[in-house]
């Protein structure tokens, strides 16, 4: 029998945010608030990079993509595999992944100014644990414009 957690709503959210909406400037917004709360977490702080990594891959900031999937690395790589329901080894594999042609292309091309960067490509965070997906899929089933700022 295995116990059941809670997750906090935010952590939730951070992973809709991510997984649903792709939004990935949101996921920072709701991520920061709790990695502060939790006295700055080193998990949540390398998932909030990989999330901000791939908000400036996307808006061709490459050199600020690289900046923080190299952070998210280097803060994710001391967990296990498997933690706070999350695939850690696969956001790895996956942050890595990402990371590896955009460093080729800054080195081969971006200097000669002749290649084209190369395409974003967007990952998930693949959920393990069946309490948490339930949660993700009831709250991705709320529209994105009734789960923001609903304090506002």
């Amino acid at each position: 029998m295995t116990a059941s957690r809670t997750y906090d709503e935010r952590f939730v959210h951070f992973i809709v945010l991510f997984n649903v909406d792709e939004d990935y400037f949101e996921c920072h917004e709701v991520m920061e608030e709790l990695w502060l709360e939790e006295g700055r977490n080193v998990l949540y702080q390398g998932l909030l990079q990989a999330a901000v990594g791939l908000h400036h891959f996307r808006n061709d900031n490459f050199s600020g993509a690289v900046k923080l999937f190299n952070q998210a690395e280097n803060k994710l790589v001391h967990y296990p595999d498997e933690m706070m329901g999350l695939d850690l080894k696969q956001i790895r594999a996956d942050i890595a992944a990402s990371l590896k042609p955009l460093l080729e292309w800054q080195e081969r091309d971006a200097a000669a100014g002749h290649a084209s960067p190369p395409p974003f490509a967007p990952f998930r965070l693949v959920v393990l644990d069946d309490e948490l997906r339930q949660l993700t899929k009831a709250l991705a089933e709320i529209p994105l414009e009734n789960r923001l700022h609903g304090e506002d």
